[in-house]
């Protein structure tokens, strides 16, 4: 059993001991995709439906993956079985190919794979987090997992300056998401989330947060809502795999949420419940 584990085109070993080749099409363009899920007992989270982003921005960017959802799902579940915490962040990344430096590849290449596996515990998802407002200066392409996340390190940079958990964005007063989550408001028993559009990155971890808005009743609007609005709800929720529903009680130095908590319960404990009993053994 090993501490941690980096995986790169069928080789492995401790991530401090991995390389990839320079020419890696990741390294100078940021030329691909990636995803994220967190194990215990050595399951891994929701993956099927990560696999399904994953092929979905492939297919959308015109990346070739040699093996099917399935032999790359059985690969993680085998890696992940060789790392030693029952705890884990399972990172993995697939990069268009590796050639000579070119803009527009030179020719067909087949997608290289990288994989990376360490200890770590899921967020706190009941202590509320401190959250600050940013304008959403990053691409069109959001929907997209897409390795180009230089305005997210930047704005997650911030938030850490102003001693807060993560970063807003908006374009204009429209609430998109999140640096690295979803974010959705809770109003008058309604839930609001921003569409799936181009703008947003559709988190796996929001999809469980409005199923379980159906399962109870709770109505559901994928409707664009305002940065007003944001600060006038009733509860506002952070969505993502690390932290899966964990709610905001302070933007920018102001109090906020905290007025339908009976809700939030319900949602939170849900879906905390889903991952605790989808991950035992």
């Amino acid at each position: 059993m090993m501490e941690n584990l980096g995986y790169y085109n069928g080789r492995y070993d401790r991530i401090e001991k991995m390389t990839v080749p320079m020419n890696d099409r990741a390294c100078y363009f940021g030329d691909g995709i990636f995803e994220v899920t967190y194990t215990r007992n050595h399951i891994p989270y929701a993956l099927d439906e990560h696999m399904d982003r994953l092929y979905a921005s492939a297919e959308e960017l015109g990346l070739r993956i040699a093996l099917t959802k399935e032999e790359f799902s059985a690969l993680l579940r085998e890696l992940i079985g060789k790392v030693e915490a029952h705890e884990q962040i399972v990172y993995w990344q697939v990069s268009r190919g590796t050639e000579m430096r070119s803009h527009a590849p030179m020719s067909e290449l087949t997608a290289n794979i990288w994989v990376t596996i360490r200890p770590m515990k899921l967020r706190d998802t009941y202590t509320p987090m401190k959250v600050i407002t940013l304008e959403d200066t990053r691409f069109l392409h959001c929907n997209m997992k897409t390795l180009n996340l230089i305005p997210t390190v930047l704005a997650s940079q911030k938030a850490v300056a102003a001693g807060a958990d993560e970063a807003v964005f908006h374009r204009g007063d429209r609430v998109t998401e999140c640096a690295h989550s979803n974010l959705s408001i809770l109003k008058d028993g309604v839930l609001w989330t921003a569409p799936a559009d181009h703008w947003i990155l559709a988190g796996v971890a929001r999809g469980h947060l409005l199923h379980f808005c159906r399962e109870f009743g709770i109505p559901v609007r994928e409707e664009p809502f305002t940065v007003a609005e944001m600060m006038e709800a009733d509860e506002i929720i952070v969505t993502a795999s690390g932290t899966l529903c964990r709610p905001v009680g302070e933007i920018d130095g102001v109090k906020v949420g905290g007025r339908d908590p009976q809700r939030l319960n319900q949602l939170r404990d849900a879906v905390v419940r889903d991952f605790m009993e989808k991950t035992e053994k």
